[in-house]
């Protein structure tokens, strides 16, 4: 399986949105408190638009023969203009999908290396990343890149 790992273009759109559905489903079955079924497209054609044209955005697509496997994006970040903190520029992985049936074939990891190069072309002192403990299988994957947590986010249902 070759992988070719290039920066999106409006081209990808649907099939991007098509992975995106993918995940969204992940998310929406695991907390629908959260998450929910979009009206419309999964994403609008101007805010995939928008990260693609970004200068402070990469936006990568991974492709397997021809097929868009996955996806995923980083964004530039200053840390707030706080006087306790140390003014610093970082990268966020904002998202990455892999298409079902690609997973497990070296894909995702080809694509968070991508991202790595294009944080520290772009001056990143560090990348992070979110991700729902639910997913236990991307936290493994994380951890298995060397990503560790630092911060933990809590939340509590009030109604």
């Amino acid at each position: 399986m070759k992988i070719n790992i290039r920066k999106a273009t409006l081209d990808d759109y649907s099939a991007v949105c098509a992975v995106y559905e993918e995940i969204d489903a992940q998310h929406r079955d695991q907390l629908p408190h959260i998450f929910r079924k979009s009206d419309g497209t999964v994403r609008e054609k101007e805010y995939f638009l928008g990260l693609i044209s970004d200068e402070q955005v990469g936006f990568f697509v991974a492709e397997v023969d021809g097929i868009i496997a996955g996806f995923g994006h980083v964004m530039l970040v200053n840390a707030h203009d706080f006087p306790i903190l140390v003014p610093r520029q970082y990268a966020v992985v904002d998202c990455i999908a892999i298409k079902d049936g690609f997973q497990h074939h070296g894909i995702g990891k080809a694509l968070m290396a991508e991202m790595q190069e294009w944080a520290v072309s772009k001056e990143a002192s560090a990348i992070e990343l979110n991700v729902y403990e639910f997913n236990r299988n991307a936290i493994s994957f994380y951890e298995g890149l060397g990503y560790q947590t630092y911060s933990r986010k809590m939340n509590k249902k009030l109604m």
